[in-house]
C-alpha cells in the first residue's frame, strides 16, 4: 500500500514514456513486415512485454535496448515462422485481439490465454469477424470470451459485417492482418464506432510501414491483398494516456504541467483530455511540440467520452474538485476494460465521501471535499493512477496494489513524486 502526500502547487514539465497503443501496433507490423525495422521511443512495460513474449514465441525476432526505449525488429514478411505455440496475453486487450487476428495468417495451431479477468472480456465478434474471413477461431470454453484456438491456414478474406460498440480493438487486429488475406478485406460496421481514434492510430501506423486502408469515413474499411508492410524506422509518440494524470494534477492543484512529445496534432483521441479540462476551467496552451495546462475555478461539465475512455477515471477525479456535477456519457464499453471501471470508480469515490450516482452507460459525480481513505486498485492501472491524484489534495489517500501500474507505466509513482520538484524529463 502507498500514502499520496498532498502537494500545494505543482509548476512542471513532463515527459511521459511512449505510447502503449502505438507500441503494441508498431511491433504486429514490424514483425509482419519484410526487412528489418527500428522502433523508438518504444513502451517497455507489462503490456508490450507480452506482446513481445508472443511474437517470440512463435518466432520473430525482437531485440530490447530497455534503457533507451528501442526495439530492432527482423520482420516475417508475413509468414508465421512457428506452427504451434501457447501463448499468454495476461490482461493485455490489444494483445489478445491482435495475437489472434495475427496467428491467423500461419499454417498450424494455437491457443492464447490470459489471466482470469481476461476470460470474461468478450472476443466473440472479432471471432465471428476472422471466420467470416476464412479462418477457423473459437473460444475453447464457449463463452465468447479467451482462451482462443486458431486453426490456422491462412486468412482468404473477403466481405465482413462487424458491430463496432463493444471495443474498436477487433476492427484494428482485421485491418492490422489484412492485408496478408488471399483476397481482398472489406469491412463494414453495422452500427457506431467506439473510440474511432484508436482506428485512426492503427491506420497510421500501417501508412507508415507502407500499407494502405481505404475507407469511407468509419462504416467501411478495405484493405487490398498482396500489400506488405516494409521494414522502417519507427519513432513512437508520447502516450496520451499517461500524460493526462500530469494534466489533471495540474487542474487538482491550481499548478501548471507542460507535456513534452505530445502535440496539437496527435491522434491519440486522450490528447483532446486538454479540451475537456478548459471547458471545466483551466487554461491550455498547444503547439506541435507540447500540450499545457494551468488550473483554475473547476467546474462540472457534461461531456460525452466514447471516444476517449481511457481517461474517464482521469476526470472522474477532477470532477471531485469542481463546482456542480459532472456528467460522464456513453462509455459502456468501461464495463469491459480491466475491471468494471463504472462500478470502479463508482465504489472508489463513495469511500473519500463523494456522491456518484452509476447509469449503465457511465455515471454522475457530485463534488464534494474527498476524504482520506485505503483505495481498491482491482488490478487496474488506471485506478491507481487516477485515484492517486486525490491524494495531491486530501492527506491520508493510500493505494492498495500500487504495482498494477507496471501494465503500462512501471514508474509512475516515482514521476508522481518529482512533481513535487518540478522541471523533470
Amino acid at each position: 500500500m502507498l500514502e499520496i502526500m498532498p502537494v500545494d502547487k505543482i509548476d512542471a514539465v513532463v515527459r511521459v514514456p511512449g505510447s502503449k497503443s502505438y507500441t503494441n501496433r508498431s511491433l504486429i507490423t514490424a514483425s509482419l513486415a519484410a526487412g528489418k525495422s527500428i522502433i523508438k521511443n518504444a513502451l517497455l512495460s507489462e503490456d508490450t512485454q507480452h506482446m513481445i513474449s508472443c511474437l517470440s514465441k512463435i518466432g520473430m525476432s525482437i531485440k530490447s535496448i530497455p534503457e533507451d526505449g528501442v526495439l530492432t525488429v527482423d520482420g516475417c514478411g508475413g509468414e508465421i515462422p512457428v506452427n504451434e505455440a501457447q501463448l499468454f496475453a495476461g490482461n493485455a486487450g490489444t494483445v489478445m485481439r491482435f495475437m489472434t487476428a495475427t496467428l491467423t495468417l500461419g499454417e498450424g495451431r494455437y491457443e492464447i490465454d490470459g489471466v482470469e479477468r481476461m476470460r470474461n472480456r468478450p472476443i466473440q465478434e472479432l471471432l465471428d469477424g476472422l471466420n467470416q474471413l476464412g479462418a477457423d477461431v473459437a473460444s475453447k470454453e464457449n463463452t465468447g470470451c479467451p482462451p482462443v484456438l486458431i486453426n490456422a491456414s491462412g486468412l482468404k478474406g473477403g466481405i465482413i459485417k462487424m458491430k463496432g460498440d463493444v471495443s474498436s480493438q477487433y476492427i484494428s487486429a482485421i485491418l492490422l492482418a489484412a492485408p496478408y488475406a488471399i483476397s481482398d478485406v472489406h469491412i463494414v460496421i453495422t452500427d457506431d464506432l467506439v473510440s474511432k481514434n484508436y482506428v485512426d492510430m492503427t491506420i497510421e501506423v500501417m501508412n507508415r510501414f507502407g500499407v494502405n486502408v481505404e475507407r469511407d469515413s468509419y462504416k467501411e474499411f478495405h484493405v487490398s491483398s498482396g500489400q506488405c508492410y516494409k521494414g522502417c524506422e519507427y519513432v513512437v509518440e508520447s502516450d496520451a494516456s499517461s500524460a493526462s494524470y500530469f494534466l489533471a494534477a495540474a487542474a487538482i492543484t491550481g499548478g501548471k504541467v507542460r507535456i513534452d512529445g505530445l502535440g496539437e496534432n496527435s491522434l491519440q483521441g486522450d490528447a483532446s483530455f486538454v479540451d475537456v479540462l478548459n471547458k471545466m476551467g483551466c487554461t491550455i496552451k498547444k503547439t506541435n511540440n507540447w500540450l499545457e495546462v494551468v488550473g483554475g475555478r473547476l467546474r462540472g461539465v457534461d461531456v460525452d467520452m466514447n471516444d476517449t475512455p481511457d481517461v474517464v477515471q482521469t476526470l472522474a477525479v477532477v470532477a471531485v474538485f469542481a463546482v456542480g456535477k459532472t456528467r460522464i456519457r456513453n462509455v459502456r464499453n468501461l464495463r469491459y476494460k480491466e475491471t468494471d471501471r463504472i462500478a470502479a470508480i463508482v465504489n472508489e469515490l463513495k469511500k473519500t465521501g463523494v456522491k456518484v450516482r452509476e447509469y449503465e452507460d457511465g455515471l454522475e459525480i457530485e463534488p464534494a471535499f474527498p476524504h482520506s481513505a485505503e483505495i481498491s486498485t482491482y488490478n487496474d492501472h488506471r485506478m491507481a493512477m487516477s485515484f492517486a491524484l486525490i491524494g495531491l489534495r486530501t492527506k491520508g489517500i493510500k493505494i492498495k496494489n500500487p504495482e498494477c501500474v507496471y501494465k503500462t507505466f512501471p514508474d509512475f509513482f516515482e514521476r508522481l513524486e518529482k512533481l513535487y520538484h518540478g522541471y523533470y524529463m
